[in-house]
């Protein structure tokens, strides 16, 4: 099957790189011409580097290499007006806005010395940044009803269940984990809100929850050592790898980009418009080897 994004305009935040391009590469493949937008910038309490406009204008070279046009443009998903101003840039030289991938994310995972603050960093962005790209996109959305899609970036730890225990990945990621986790959680019922409002307008929302997913997020040493709190020191991809594969029932250490992009193109194309509302793991079997959370 091919040209399952025919005739769509698709805003994708967090399209630097990773899941976010990988997203706009599937999605242009299939027809699609694709909004990129990316912070193009660091942030302090995150210690893995931010996608840069090198990587941005990557992603916008790759779709067009698919043949479809792409507007790149830089912008902060906690400003709502850096996205407003991209999203009319985008439609302006695109036309109608039909999809939307709220992917943008971090998970600040400071090492060493964690602060409070961290945890508003993480909601800043993996909640609020979800929020106000839904909201500059909606009346765009509005002026196309049943074609409009709207999927969210989640996560399997929106799934674990709330636990007191030092072992739980919460506990050991500090606040900014915590953070991370709590917007993701928060997100399933943000989606829950949202299908059922814009329902009757014939728009969609569903979130989907990728496991560990081989980004620069999952390949950073805070991650590393959450898996493998037995060693001491620096820990590689090598270490991480048998811990990150038992975690799983399925034979596999984490997802690429790619596979989480399959679903969400599902989600964006008209072969799901009868679903909406939905909270869709891509987990490798975490949660049907985990139903009460790791460790418990």
């Amino acid at each position: 099957m091919s040209g399952r994004m025919a005739g769509k305009v698709s805003f994708i935040t967090g399209a630097g790189r990773g899941q976010g391009r990988a997203h706009a590469v599937l999605q242009a493949r299939e027809g699609a011409d694709i909004i990129a937008v990316d912070i193009c910038e660091n942030i302090d309490s995150t210690p893995y580097p931010m996608s840069n406009w090198d990587d941005l204008n990557e992603t916008k070279n790759l779709v067009e290499k698919e043949g479809r046009r792409c507007v790149a443009v830089k912008a902060d998903v906690r400003r709502r007006d850096e996205l407003v101003s991209a999203l009319d840039e985008g439609v302006a030289e695109l036309g109608q806005l039909t999809t939307v991938v709220a992917n943008a994310g971090i998970l600040p995972l400071a090492m060493g010395d964690p602060q409070p603050m961290d945890f508003h960093d993480a909601v800043d962005i993996d909640l609020i940044g979800v929020m106000n790209t839904v909201a500059v996109a909606v009346p765009h959305l509005l002026q196309v009803g049943p074609r409009a899609s709207i999927i969210i970036t989640g996560s399997t730890a929106a799934l674990i269940p709330n636990t007191t225990s030092s072992t739980e990945p919460r506990m050991i990621m500090g606040p900014g984990g915590a953070g991370y986790a709590w917007s993701k959680k928060t997100l399933v019922g943000y989606t829950h809100e949202m299908a059922l409002h814009l329902a009757p307008s014939g728009i969609r929302v569903n979130i989907v929850h990728p496991t560990n997913c081989n980004t620069h997020l999952m390949n950073a040493q805070g991650i590393y050592q959450v898996f493998r709190p037995d060693l001491e020191g620096a820990v590689t991809k090598e270490d991480f790898r048998p811990a990150s594969e038992a975690y799983h029932a399925l034979p596999a250490p984490w997802l690429e980009p790619e596979d989480v992009a399959e679903l969400v193109l599902f989600l964006a194309s008209d072969g799901s418009k009868h679903m909406t509302g939905t909270s869709t793991p891509i987990d490798l079997g975490c949660m049907v080897k985990w139903p009460a959370g790791p460790g418990q």
